[in-house]
């Protein structure tokens, strides 16, 4: 008891106490948007511009990638703001919950200037090259980040939904789509007046102070940090659970006062937005907060880093064109068990840079392997921190999301392991992408065909 409260417990909550202040702040900021009846118009503007289930998909879809800061702002952002819309062409959101948690994590990844970036720019050390330099190389062998966007692409242009998700879809042409959590739905105001740039302003202001607020942190504007008037630099050193907060915290302070000005709310309405938002994310902070005590005491009390740390290095030996796939495997089997990608990649980095030197052609290709398969375990985990933001952004039961998740992220990661595999070979990321696109594009019109015609299918 005393390892599962101090090293558990009471850790999970101290080492994500930035994460929670930025929930319950975005929280609340969703709150007031919802509640000026920003939300509803942009509904109604999407309505008279989306006029198909696969066009409502696809908004989804760029939005999450417009949103590339960070995986959280990313998943509670995109499922406020698509909610409604998705809702309106009868889309389950099963599958909004896929499509939003496939544009998080994966374009974070692959995002020069993100949170993620900022976290993997810290394990540069031994390289002899700055930590974003090391990152943007990696890019593009980032395959499995990669081919989760082209999966989601086919997927909603071909109507190409296989396993569980097809019976949500299905359910929820006919109204009946169970894997909505209905009762955290906040209700829009009735205001005459509501806007659409009540819901356009706070999320543009909020990208860029985040921005503002994540080089600062790093000592874009301290001259004693070393990156003064260093972009890059600054945003590499930068600490995402204090930057994030600080920019959320702004932008709800700024909101509140742009709809005092409007009357669009009223003072009292404003305050009670901000209860409401706390509320809504007390599921998700409580399953956070467990999800990390189990991470900890798994790392801690099993010691499972360590062990996966030495089982790599003693594979390393005459292995080496073999090693990227073996990293991307192992990668994705740790992060599946610790629910955590940033844990994942701080552990793996370092004993890939052991192993390779940065001249070696196969240094990018495993440390990108490292970074995909963190990635790919965080999407299967059922106690990752991004699959719970993107069930609670979606309004989806957490169980629904992680089932239907499941066999579209095992899919893509088969299809990794390929890439991976013949990257070792070619040293080149062009061919390995295009034959796993291909294998991607005709997978899924095997599985339709194999499937056969169905009405209401085709309806989807």
């Amino acid at each position: 008891m005393d390892h599962v409260i101090n090293e558990g417990l009471t850790a999970a909550v101290s080492g994500t106490a930035g994460i929670f202040l930025f929930l319950v702040f975005l929280g609340m900021l969703v709150a007031l948007i919802n509640k000026s009846g920003g939300t509803r118009a942009f509904g109604e503007w999407a309505a008279r511009r989306i006029t198909s289930r696969r066009g409502a998909q696809i908004a989804t879809f760029f939005l999450g990638i417009l949103i590339f800061i960070d995986d959280y702002f990313n998943c509670l952002t995109v499922g406020s703001v698509m909610k409604p819309v998705t809702d309106r062409f009868k889309i389950s959101r099963a599958k909004l919950a896929y499509i939003i948690d496939a544009t998080a994590a994966p374009i974070c990844m692959i995002a020069p200037i993100s949170s993620w970036a900022a976290a993997v720019s810290g394990y540069a050390e031994g390289t002899g090259m700055s930590g974003i330099t090391m990152f943007v190389k990696a890019i593009p062998y980032n395959f499995y980040s990669i081919l989760t966007l082209v999966f989601v692409v086919v997927l909603i242009w071909k109507h190409d939904d296989f396993g569980s998700m097809l019976k949500y879809e299905e359910d929820a042409l006919q109204d009946n789509d169970h894997s909505a959590l209905r009762e955290e739905k906040i209700e829009d105001t009735t205001a005459d007046h509501a806007s659409l740039l009540d819901l356009v302003l706070p999320i543009i202001f909020l990208i860029c102070v985040s921005v503002i607020a994540l080089i600062y942190v790093g000592g874009f504007f301290d001259p004693a940090s070393g990156f003064q008037g260093d972009f890059v630099g600054a945003f590499g050193n930068t600490d995402a659970t204090v930057g994030l907060p600080w920019g959320a915290l702004i932008t709800l302070i700024v909101t509140i006062a742009y709809l005092l000005i409007r009357r669009v709310l009223d003072f009292g309405e404003s305050m009670n937005c901000l209860t409401e938002g706390f509320n809504s994310m007390v599921a998700a902070i409580m399953i956070l907060t467990m999800a990390t005590a189990l991470k900890n005491i798994s790392n801690d009390l099993l010691g499972s880093a360590e062990y996966v740390a030495n089982i790599m290095n003693g594979v390393a030996g005459g292995l080496q064109y073999f090693l990227p796939v073996v990293i991307f495997i192992v990668a994705a089997l740790l992060a599946f068990a610790t629910g955590t990608s940033w844990g994942t990649f701080g552990i793996l980095i370092p004993i890939v840079v052991s192993m390779f030197s940065v001249e070696n052609p196969v240094f990018f290709i495993g440390l990108s392997a490292c970074l995909a398969g963190a990635v790919c375990g965080d999407h299967c985990s059922p106690i990752s921190d991004t699959t719970i933001m993107s069930s609670a952004g979606a309004g989806c039961n957490h169980v629904v999301h992680v089932s239907t998740q499941l066999p579209y992220a095992m899919t893509v990661a088969a299809v990794s392991a390929i890439c991976y595999l013949i990257a070792a070979f070619v040293q080149s990321p062009i061919i390995p992408l295009a034959v796993g696109v291909a294998m991607i594009v005709g997978l899924l019109t095997f599985l339709k065909v194999r499937a056969g015609d169905d009405p209401l299918r085709n309806e989807l």
